[in-house]
Order: structure tokens, then sequence, then C-alpha cells
């Protein structure tokens, strides 16, 4: 029987009401990617966090996770995030060198204001050129933050897991 997992990174939690949905749809399990040194999620400081989250970008830092998580056991993994600076934030880039998926089925999604998947899941096929990645679905932001139910199990109908 094949096992799925839903895996996000969000700050604000837009990524994380997406995420839910999708694991309550399709009855995943749910994991959460925390950083070591958590961001601050505080909207009014959002100026603050989009200004770390360019300087990791030019650095090309790798934050680190501070739980483990398994992903040998599922045969479907979703990995859901927000967009920061056209691309994801950097700690997803930490996620996939950190773990293998080689022979796993990746479907990303994202949350956005106005960038789409900026490219990103391409790069998700890039990084993971042994994984079978899918067609993602990017959320903008205030849908996501309404938890847009219909929008997502369309795209798990169409994706034919719902």
């Amino acid at each position: 029987m094949s096992k799925s997992l839903v895996v996000y990174f969000s700050v604000y939690g837009t990524a994380k009401n997406m995420a839910e949905i999708i694991a309550k749809q399709t009855g995943a399990d749910l994991v959460e990617i925390e950083p070591l040194v958590p961001y601050d999620s505080n909207r009014d400081h959002y100026n603050q966090l989009a200004k770390l989250a360019k300087q990791e970008h030019d650095s090309n830092a790798r934050p680190a996770i501070k739980n483990e998580i398994s992903v040998q056991d599922y045969d479907t993994i979703f990995v859901g995030y927000p967009m920061w600076w056209y691309t994801f934030p950097m700690i997803l880039y930490t996620f996939f060198d950190k773990y293998d998926f080689s022979g796993k089925t990746i479907i990303p999604f994202n949350t956005h204001m106005g960038s789409g998947d900026g490219g990103t899941y391409r790069t998700i096929q890039q990084l993971e050129p042994k994984a079978r990645v899918l067609d993602g679905l990017p959320m903008e932001m205030r849908s996501a933050e309404r938890g847009d139910v219909k929008a997502i199990s369309k795209w798990l109908e169409k994706l034919g897991l719902k």
C-alpha cells in the first residue's frame, strides 16, 4: 500500500493551511519542517523577514532543520512552502540536500503573492532527478489563508489522488 506524507515549511501559516487540507483530503501524514533558528512570524516585522530571506538567498545559505523527517517509508511526498524572493526558502534546499528522494513521487505546492511557482517545480526536478515530480499547485496567499478547499480538491482530483 502506498503511503503519503505532506511536508511543509510555513512562517505565516499559509503553506500550513494548504498542507493541513491536503493531508486531510488524502489521508497523508503531516510534518512541518522546523528551522533550528526560528523565523519571526510576526507579520508586523515582514520587512525584516524579507531582508533575512534575501541575505540567505544571496549567500546560498542552508539553514539547519531542527527536526528529523523520515521520508524513507513514503512513496508520495507533498512538499509545501511560501515563495521568498521568487524561489523557495533556502531551508528547502537544506531539506532536498539532506534526504534521498530516489524513486519517490514529489508533489509541490506553494503560496505566493503573484509569482506563481517561480520555476521552483523545475528546480525540484533538477535537485531530485531520480524522483518523479508531478504538477504542483501554486496558490495566491489570500486564497491559502482562507483555506481554498475547492481549489485543492480540484487539483488532487486532476492528479488522480482523490
